[in-house]
């Protein structure tokens, strides 16, 4: 059957309250990642060790939770920033790790921190650009992020060969289509709370840098 192909007319209201979403959530995104990266400094410089995988768990979805609870209030903005404040709280750790077990470590974070600068900038700018619809990727987007989550616990208790590379490897197509994702439902108006959609594009830059930081480390870190 031939694709059918519609076109809807969008009133300059609606337009304009699409790109002032977008703009607000930009903004915030940009202001999260600032504090996320200033607490995650904090922490390398406190030698704060990582709190373990357990209260990151609770805390994250503990805060998360809250954030969605306040999204359309002024404290959801108080949430979002204590959030992301505490995910760059567990980043610095994982940081000093890299830094420590590693001779080129600064090399491989740095490598990590460009590439998904790469990646996000280049994802999200294709979907504003080209205004494509790509909704369609939610399910099978929530499916694969499942099956990669348990798997990355089921690596906490198994050792099976080659099970987190398979994992990160994962994470990172799973968050770039996260990030096509959740900037498409911008676009076309599927979510309009600024503060949801800067968590869900904050979580999805954190996990992608991560996972490209342990490919990374697999394959060209030196000890």
């Amino acid at each position: 059957m031939a694709n059918l192909s519609s076109t809807v007319t969008r009133s300059p209201e609606s337009v304009l309250a699409t790109n002032k979403l977008i703009r607000n959530t930009y903004t915030l995104l940009s202001m999260t990642l600032l504090f996320s990266a200033l607490t995650a400094f904090m922490s390398m410089s406190f030698n704060w060790p990582h709190p373990g995988f357990l209260l990151t768990l609770v805390g994250y979805f503990g805060l998360f939770f809250l954030t969605a609870k306040l999204r359309n209030s002024v404290w959801g903005l108080a949430s979002v920033f204590a959030l992301t404040g505490f995910m760059g709280l567990t980043l610095g750790p994982i940081l000093s790790a890299y830094l420590t077990m590693f001779s080129n470590g600064h090399q491989l974070v740095m490598t990590a921190l460009g590439g998904t600068g790469v990646i996000f900038l280049g994802l999200s700018g294709y979907a504003l650009s080209s205004r494509k619809d790509f909704s369609f990727m939610g399910g099978f987007l929530m499916v694969g992020m499942m099956v990669a989550f348990l798997a990355s616990i089921g690596g906490l208790f198994f050792d099976v060969p080659g099970l987190q590379i398979a994992v990160s490897a994962m994470f990172v197509l799973l968050m770039s289509g996260l990030i096509l994702f959740e900037t498409s439902n911008l676009v076309h108006g599927y979510e309009t709370n600024y503060i949801m959609a800067t968590v869900s594009l904050y979580v999805s830059i954190y996990n992608l840098f991560l996972s490209l930081l342990q490919l990374l480390g697999v394959f060209g870190g030196e000890d």
